[in-house]
Formats: structure tokens, C-alpha cells, sequence
């Protein structure tokens, strides 16, 4: 049985290397991905290491999500007396900012797609290893004011040399800055795409803090002998309240922490799309063996009148299986090499930059991998080889194996109720006020599916019998074949069209939803964007204060509003917060208030959105507790309630009770509204020369604002569309594969066929109609269901601003002729070789 097994697979190498394919691209993404983020991650341990033995820092509460950038520092007075606890060898202040850019000679902007931009102080303090987190490969440190050194890879990327004047841009209270480049460091772990800005102490501190003595963080240096533990209690007693003495391996921890939770999303997300080519993929499979198992009807009858046992009929089938999923896990390890290396050029194009990080590989990534393709593959060949088992060798040596009739009504029953389940689950989740209410439309949307897949085979009989019509009409005789053909096994039909399905499902359900999610962005605005221009940092970061006074000081500017965005906890509940001047912020952002008022509000006033209000029980004059960005909590006075709107979050405080709680003096946006009767071309002509010089920070009308808040939408769908069409690869594979079985199947008939006067074109036509046909029934059904998920995704997201439907109905009909050109497509390799069959020996056949 296993040499018999060995020849079976050598005799069909090409087919059985195609049900491979899935397996290659699957595993590709599992171990891709954890190739990625093992790399990544071990990128990053080498920066967050590079700290000292202990560090004092202003103390932090909450979860990482109020944890924004604090204005927190330091003094100076309390650096130096560190100096004196017992076990200290030395204590050294450090000034830190996440938002220095450099802007290169051609005054572009370096990074900003995600690593921080960091102006740092310089001195010789060692790490808890106890060498320097950097050192020159060339010129000197920073010694005095104007002067800076960069990192060597900004400074390659930005085209400065030494004896350049470099110039930066910040978001502190010193917006605009240039320095002379004296010197080029390396990093001790590598910067990861961040860019880094050395300047000597009293430089940074006139840059950051106006010339306080204040840091952001003190390192302290232990004598041999006393443990990083020890000095951290002992210096911990010698502090005041609000200041904490973390070991620099706990401050590691809580990096490496805050850098795994981040690469697990990217790691979830690529292993959803991996999941996605599986599951598809194994249409593919069970098609393959199926139809193998049928062409072999006769020679399994033969080793089972010599002898074989069920038992061993199904192990000889499963055995195929087992070898197509080593060979596929296999090259989908090594393809694996290829993905991660082009995930890492895609994240560097983000500034994510880990060229000088070697690709890890972990043994867990190719039991992982191997584990995913085995088990996938030997799951959907199962049921073909337990049918090949059971088969009786009277039957198998029958022409035609005919399905018993209870399995379609097992297959109809089942559907029925998972039909019914995905109707509840999505009613649940989209329209009504259930918790979780995305994982219950997520649970519907399967449901019906998964049942579409099983009622395929009934339900796309309406589908090929109205393409029948028009294919005997325009085909005649040819057109009639190719409608019989597709709905001989039907089983086989719809498992087909099923895998096309579900790539279509998807893709459909994201055109729904990116439509509505930017419809619903467009009415927003237009109903509720007043101000004339809106300022906002382009790469995400918040910009300097100073920008917004400067604006608010041209000629022709009515009122200029800032927002400051940061996390807060609202009675024990976390939300996104706004920091605004509440009058200025009425004027120039008129919401809707639906009780109270921002005039005349003081420092101590909350404003929350009906919704917020609602679930806090909460009325004007109430009292609630607010911790923002991670601070104590702040009893603070319900000033307002307004209508919830996408413009606003659905907390805001003023600015003054955020930069008490040491959210820094930085805004997100600035909304300007223009005099009546100032001309617009020379208010927006003197706005553009104030950012001109901010290479990050852009100027936007209402048109402007819309298109730069779908853009980020256009960006997601584009990824999405791109992973989704691997999932669309291996149904058009299954297709192929499917067509090419079938055309060895029906090698005696075809050979019949050509015999009694069918031409070869028109034998290539037929199966053409035919892959057009399956190619059409997955399309239809998997755009109407991508349209119903998109519609109860939408619902489900309704109050959260995706709260208008938008059906891009010339998308949804461009998917469908898409696939029937890939039907035409996939027809044109078995067409050739059906068409280049000998007849005599096609009809002689077994």
C-alpha cells in the first residue's frame, strides 16, 4: 500500500502540487509573520535595554492607554541630591522629547510614519551594562549652544555632513530650530527607524523647558556591590511625593511590554489573512482528493479485492495528504524568509527601519508552521479519503459514483440552522444594544457563510440555470454542454465557487464599509465643520502651542481653537479626551449643545457627549471624578452636554485642568475661522507662510480636511484588498485545478465528443462557459453576501460615527465581471490540454 501510495503521488505531481499551493501561501503568512515580530521584537530589546541601573521618573498611574507624553518633570535640585543616598555611585539628569524632527537638505521631513523623532540631552552616564547608550563614529559631542549630533542614520537619510547646520523642528514651546552638526553617533541597540538629536544639557533644557533646571528623568548609577533593587529603596525613601525609583530591568519590562502588545496586533492581523488562505485553501484540497479518489474508483476496487481493508484504503489517501502537507509547509517555511523580508521594506517605507536587523528564527515559528500545514491539510483530505474507505469495490468499479441523497439533506439541514443563527447573531450585534456587539456581527457574518457554503449546491442552481439560458441562446449546442457540465456534481461545483466566495464575501464587506465609513466622514464635516481651516500635524503628532498663537495673530483671523487630544478615566470608565479653551472653542466649533453651555465655563468644567452623559447618569451641575492622562483624579463639574458628533471626542476638559494633570502644551488641531469681509486668498496665502516652515504640519480647507480623513481609510482598504487577493489566488488555483481534474475525468467523453464532430475551439469554449459559470455563481453569491455583512458592520458601528450606509454598487459590479474574466482565465490551460487529447486514444480510455 505505501508503494502503491508512492506511485500514485509521482503519477500526479502537477495536481497534487497545485493543492499545495494553498499550503505554501498559508504557512507563507504564519511564519512570515512570526519571523516579523521576533525580529521586530528583538530590534527593539536592544533600545529598551539601554537604560540605567535605576531611574526616577515623575510617578505614573493608569493604564498604558492614559499614559499619553507628560509635561512631568523632574528638578535639578532633587538630581543632585541623589547624589548623596548611600549606594549611589553617581545620579545624571536627562532631557528627552519624542517629537524632534529633522528636516533634510531638500526639506523633507525624516521619519514621522511612526518611530519618535528624540531630541536628547548628551552626557557620559552608563547604562545598568555599563557602557554608553552611544557613541561617536565621528566628530565630537555637543558642547555648547547650536550645536547637535545625529544619529548616523538620519543623518545619511537627511544629506547632512559634518560642519552642516541642521535644521528641526519640534513641538515644544521652540517650534523652529537649527544647529551645527558636530558630530555622527550609533546607538548602542539600534534606532528601529527612530531619528535621534543630541544636544548638551543646558541646550536642551533652553529647547524644551525655557532654560529650567529640569529634566524628564534621572539616571542613577550604583556602587559595585549594591544591587539595581537596593539603590531603587533606598532611593525611593529619599523622594517626594509623585516621584518614583523604578530598576532600569523594570523599566525594559515595561517597554518590551508596551512593544509586544503592539507587535501582537500586527501578528493578529497577519494571521487572520493566513487564516483566511487556509480556509479557503482547503476547498481546494478536499476538491483535489475528491476528484482523485473518484478517477481512482477502479484501481482502489482492485487493491481492495486483493486484500486491502477499508482501513488501509483511507491511510494510503490520508498518506498523499500527508506528504502534499510536508512538501507545502515546507516551502511555505521557506517562502516565509521571502514575506518577512518584504514586510520589513513595506514598514520601512513607514520609517519603521530594521535594515540593520538580521531576520530571527525561532524553532516554535517551524513547529508553528508546520503544525498549521499538516493539520489543514490532513482535516479537508479526510473526508475524501474516509469516502474512499468505505466505498465497496462492486461500486467502484462502477462508471458514475453516485452521492447518496441523505448526505445533501444533512448538508440543507445544517445549513438551514447556521443560516438562521448568523440572522439572530447579526440582528444582536447591529441592532440592538448587546455588548460586544462587533464579535456577535463577526459571529453572524460566519454563520451565514458557512451556510451558503453548505446550500451552495442548491442554492446556485437558480444561478447556473440563468447563465444556461443565455448560454444556449448565444451557444447553442456548446452553451447547453457547458450548463449540464457545471451542474453534474454539484458538490464539486459549489465547493468551487465557494472558495471564490469567500474572497469576494470579504473584499465586498470592506467596499461596503470603507464607503460608509468615509460617506459618514464627509457628512460630518459638511454638517458640522464651521471654521474655515484646520491645522494638524500630518504625520499623527501633536504640534507646538506656539504654532497656534502665531496663527491667531493674522491679519484677518476671527479666533483660532486649539484641541489637545490625551486618554482619560471618567468614573472608573477610560475615554478619549479633548483639552480645549472652552470659549474659543464654542466660537470657532459651534456643537450642538443639548444642555449647559462652554460660555463662561471654568478651569474646573467636563463637557461630555450624550452618550458619555447617559451612561454616567450625568446632568449639568453634576460632579465627576477624572483622571486625565494618568493623574489623580480631579473632581470636575459637568459644564455641557452636546450632541455626539465625529468631530469631538466624547470627553473634554479645558487645557488648563490637562496641563495641571501634565498633559504637555501641545496641540493636536487648531480650527481657524476667518473675519467676515478678510478676503480668503490672502488670510490662507499669510496661514501658509506661518507652517511653511513646519514640514509636518499642514493647512486644510473643508475639502482638503474630508480628503485627508478618508485617506487613512483608502490606505486600510488597499492593505486589506491586497491580502484578501492571495485568498482570491488560491480560489482561482481551485478553479484551475478543479476544470483540469475534470477534463482527465472526462477524458472519454470529450474523446466522444470530438468524435461525433465537436471542433476543438468549440471544446474550449465549452469549459470555457463552464469556469465562467462556477467563476459567476461565487462571485454572485459572495458579493450579496459582502453586502449584507457590510451592512450590519455598518449598523453595528453606527454610534461611532460609521452612521451612514454607502453601497459603491460600480465597485460591487466591476468584482463581478472581474470574475468572470478570471473564469475566462482559469478556463485557458485545461482548455488547451482537453483540446490536444488524441481522440482514438481518448476514447479507449479506462
Amino acid at each position: 500500500m505505501l508503494r502503491a501510495s508512492w506511485k500514485s503521488l509521482l503519477g500526479r505531481k502537477l495536481r497534487l502540487f497545485m493543492s499545495a499551493f494553498a499550503i505554501i501561501l498559508g504557512v507563507s503568512f504564519v511564519s512570515g509573520s512570526f519571523i516579523f515580530t521576533d525580529t521586530l521584537g528583538k530590534a527593539f530589546d536592544g533600545i529598551v535595554n539601554t537604560v540605567g541601573d535605576v531611574v526616577v521618573r515623575p510617578e505614573v498611574t493608569g493604564s498604558s492607554f492614559e499614559q499619553r507624553p507628560t509635561a512631568k518633570t523632574v528638578p535639578g535640585s532633587l538630581v543632585r541630591s541623589l547624589a548623596d543616598v548611600p549606594g549611589v555611585a553617581r545620579a545624571d539628569g536627562n532631557v528627552s522629547d519624542p517629537t524632534t524632527f529633522v528636516v533634510s537638505t531638500k526639506g523633507k521631513l525624516i521619519g514621522g510614519g511612526g518611530p519618535p523623532g528624540l531630541g536628547l540631552s548628551h552626557n557620559d552616564a552608563p547604562t545598568s551594562a555599563g557602557d554608553p547608550p552611544a557613541t561617536l563614529s565621528s566628530g565630537r559631542w555637543p558642547q555648547g549652544e547650536k550645536e547637535v549630533v545625529l544619529d548616523s542614520s538620519t543623518a545619511d537619510r537627511a544629506g547632512y555632513t559634518l560642519g552642516d547646520t541642521v535644521q528641526l523642528v519640534t513641538s515644544s514651546a521652540t517650534p523652529r530650530l537649527s544647529a551645527k552638526l558636530v558630530g555622527i553617533a550609533e546607538f548602542k541597540g539600534g534606532t528601529v527607524g527612530a531619528t535621534l538629536a543630541f544636544f548638551d544639557t543646558k541646550s536642551a533644557q533652553q529647547i524644551y523647558y525655557g532654560g529650567k533646571d529640569q529634566y524628564s528623568d534621572a539616571w542613577v548609577t550604583a556602587k559595585p556591590g549594591v544591587s539595581a533593587a537596593d539603590l531603587a529603596r533606598a532611593v525611593q525613601a529619599k523622594l517626594p511625593s509623585g516621584y518614583q525609583a523604578v530598576t532600569g530591568d523594570a523599566v525594559a519590562k515595561e517597554s518590551q511590554d508596551s512593544v509586544t502588545k503592539a507587535l501582537s496586533f500586527i501578528n493578529v492581523f497577519l494571521l487572520i489573512f493566513a487564516g483566511i488562505a487556509l480556509f479557503v485553501g482547503s476547498f481546494l484540497i478536499i476538491n483535489t482528493f475528491s476528484i482523485l479518489v473518484a478517477q481512482r474508483s477502479r484501481e482502489l476496487a482492485l487493491l481492495r479485492a486483493l486484500g486491502a481493508g477499508r482501513r488501509q484504503v483511507t491511510r494510503s489517501v490520508l498518506f498523499e495528504a500527508l506528504v502534499v502537507g510536508l512538501v507545502g509547509s515546507t516551502l511555505g517555511l521557506g517562502l516565509g524568509f521571502v514575506l518577512a523580508i518584504g514586510i520589513t521594506k513595506l514598514f520601512a517605507q513607514f520609517g519603521l527601519d530594521l535594515s540593520g536587523s538580521p531576520l530571527v528564527f525561532r524553532p516554535t515559528t517551524a513547529l508553528i508552521a508546520y503544525a498549521v500545514g499538516l493539520l489543514v491539510t490532513m482535516l479537508a483530505a479526510y473526508l475524501p479519503a474516509r469516502r474512499a474507505g468505505r466505498m465497496p469495490p462492486v461500486a467502484a468499479m462502477r462508471d458514475d459514483i453516485a452521492l447518496p441523497e441523505s448526505t445533501m439533506r444533512w448538508r440543507l439541514m445544517v445549513g438551514l440552522c447556521l443560516f438562521l443563527f448568523g440572522l439572530w447573531a447579526t440582528w444582536l450585534g447591529a441592532f440592538t444594544s448587546a455588548d460586544h456587539g462587533s464579535y456577535w456581527v463577526g459571529s453572524g457574518v460566519f454563520g451565514l457563510v458557512m451556510a451558503a457554503i453548505l446550500t451552495s449546491p442548491v442554492i446556485g442552481r437558480p444561478v447556473i440555470a440563468l447563465l444556461g439560458t443565455l448560454y444556449r441562446r448565444v451557444f447553442g449546442a456548446v452553451g447547453l454542454m457547458a450548463e449540464q457540465n457545471a451542474v453534474r456534481n454539484p458538490r464539486r461545483t459549489a465547493a468551487t465557487a465557494s472558495a471564490l466566495m469567500i474572497g469576494l464575501t470579504l473584499v465586498s464587506m470592506m467596499s461596503v464599509f470603507g464607503a460608509s465609513a468615509k460617506a459618514s466622514v464627509d457628512r460630518s464635516i459638511g454638517e458640522n465643520f464651521v471654521a474655515d481651516y484646520v491645522v494638524s500635524n500630518a504625520i499623527g503628532q501633536p504640534f507646538s502651542a506656539t504654532i497656534t498663537r502665531e496663527l491667531a495673530t493674522v491679519p484677518g483671523v476671527q479666533a483660532a481653537a486649539s484641541m489637545r487630544y490625551t486618554g482619560s478615566t471618567i468614573e472608573g470608565n477610560r475615554s478619549w479626551t479633548g483639552a480645549v479653551v472652552p470659549d474659543e472653542f464654542a466660537e470657532v466649533v459651534p456643537l450642538q449643545m443639548k444642555a449647559g453651555s462652554f460660555r463662561g465655563a471654568g478651569d474646573r468644567s467636563v463637557f461630555l457627549d450624550e452618550d458619555k452623559a447617559a451612561a454616567l447618569d450625568a446632568r449639568v451641575g453634576s460632579r465627576v471624578d477624572v483622571a486625565i492622562a494618568g493623574g489623580k483624579p480631579q473632581s470636575l463639574t459637568v459644564a455641557g452636554i452636546f450632541a455626539k458628533q465625529a468631530i469631538a471626542p466624547p470627553v473634554l476638559v479645558t487645557q488648563a485642568a490637562a496641563t495641571a494633570a501634565g498633559v504637555p502644551v501641545q496641540d493636536t488641531a487648531t480650527y481657524i475661522l476667518r473675519k467676515p469681509g478678510a478676503s480668503a486668498a490672502t488670510v490662507e496665502s499669510a496661514l501658509a507662510k506661518v507652517v511653511d516652515s513646519q514640514p509636518s504640519v499642514t493647512l486644510k480647507d473643508q475639502n482638503a480636511f474630508a480628503a485627508e480623513q478618508r485617506k487613512p481609510i483608502d490606505q486600510m482598504l488597499y492593505i486589506i484588498y491586497a491580502l484578501l487577493g492571495l485568498a482570491v489566488v488560491i480560489a482561482v488555483l481551485g478553479i484551475v485545478n478543479t476544470l483540469a481534474l475534470s477534463v482527465i475525468e472526462r477524458t472519454r467523453e470529450i474523446g466522444l465528443l470530438r468524435a461525433v464532430g465537436l471542433s476543438r475551439r468549440q471544446l474550449r469554449s465549452m469549459l470555457r462557459l463552464e469556469s465562467v459559470a462556477i467563476a459567476l455563481l461565487g462571485a454572485v453569491l459572495g458579493v450579496l453576501l459582502g453586502l449584507g455583512a457590510g451592512w450590519v458592520l455598518q449598523r453595528s458601528l453606527a454610534d461611532q460615527g460609521i452612521d451612514v450606509l454607502a453601497v459603491p454598487a460600480a465597485q460591487l459590479a466591476v468584482f463581478v465581471v472581474l470574475s468572470g474574466l478570471v473564469g475566462v482565465l482559469a478556463a485557458l490551460w485545461p482548455g488547451r490540454r482537453a483540446a490536444r487529447l488524441d481522440v482514438l486514444r481518448a476514447i479507449t480510455t479506462e
